[in-house]
């Protein structure tokens, strides 16, 4: 099953913006704690009751300002108070996936890089466990060669950790110039067993990724062309300047 919806409420708060997911037809909600998280617990459980009533997949995206790789300890330190953070109000929202960037190479080898990730990633999940938060982690393919976080290294990650993964396509293309070779992706995303995505136009440089943009509707149907001819079960987020208005593009293209 394939299930669409926005990324964050557009303005409207996550509460109204479940409602305005369910008026639309949509079937799921990103909520952002972007730029921090600043939702109580009591609030969380507030939304997440209303999203289960109506039947909207609720996912959350930890903050911008997270880096397994740092040099500097306190921001290793900082960065795991921030994605438990997260996980925290996931479990009492009852959004499954917690999305984040989990780091930039900097100065190590994409090979160092990815050892220490994957043991931060396993550090985390004995955290999650032990506050029996019903979360998984789901670090993010990035749009930038400086993040870590291609398509490879989270496949591998997720076999060897047990962790669910967000494929953002369009990262995908920003990553590779542009081009994207959906056969070779599709029989990699389906070596993935828990996974969600994200989706919307892209524009980027030479270094990446540069920002988001409107959602063609030739982009679309070439995706969930893709997605369908491998059989991929997963919500996809759209993450346009126009999230709501781009996930009805999709739920109708679907």
């Amino acid at each position: 099953m394939i299930k669409v919806g926005s990324a964050g409420s557009s303005g409207l708060g996550n509460y109204e913006g479940v409602s305005h997911c369910k008026e639309l037809g949509l079937g799921c909600l990103e909520v952002e704690f972007t730029y921090g998280v600043r939702m109580g617990i009591d609030e969380a459980k507030r939304v997440g009751e209303l999203a289960k009533k109506l039947g909207i997949a609720l996912s959350v995206h930890g903050p911008y300002y997270i880096n397994l790789c740092s040099a500097e300890k306190a921001k290793v330190s900082a960065s795991r108070r921030r994605i438990l953070e997260s996980c925290e109000r996931a479990h009492y929202l009852g959004a499954k996936y917690v999305v984040f960037h989990a780091a930039f190479y900097g100065k190590r080898t994409k090979d160092e890089c990815y050892e220490i990730v994957k043991d931060e990633i396993l550090k985390l999940q004995k955290m999650v466990k032990h506050f029996k938060w019903d979360v998984m982690l789901a670090p993010e393919t990035t749009g930038k060669g400086s993040q870590f976080g291609d398509i490879d290294e989270l496949v591998k990650l997720s076999n060897e950790t047990g962790c669910a993964v967000c494929i953002d396509f369009a990262h995908l293309k920003a990553r590779n110039n542009g081009k994207i070779d959906y056969d070779e992706v599709m029989q990699k995303v389906n070596k993935i067993k828990h996974k969600t995505g994200h989706f919307s136009g892209i524009e980027w440089t030479e270094k990446g990724e540069r920002r988001h943009l409107l959602t063609k509707e030739s982009e679309i149907k070439e995706l969930f062309k893709y997605l369908k001819k491998y059989n991929v079960s997963i919500n996809i987020v759209n993450e346009s300047p126009d999230p709501f208005g781009d996930a009805v593009k999709m739920k109708k293209a679907l």
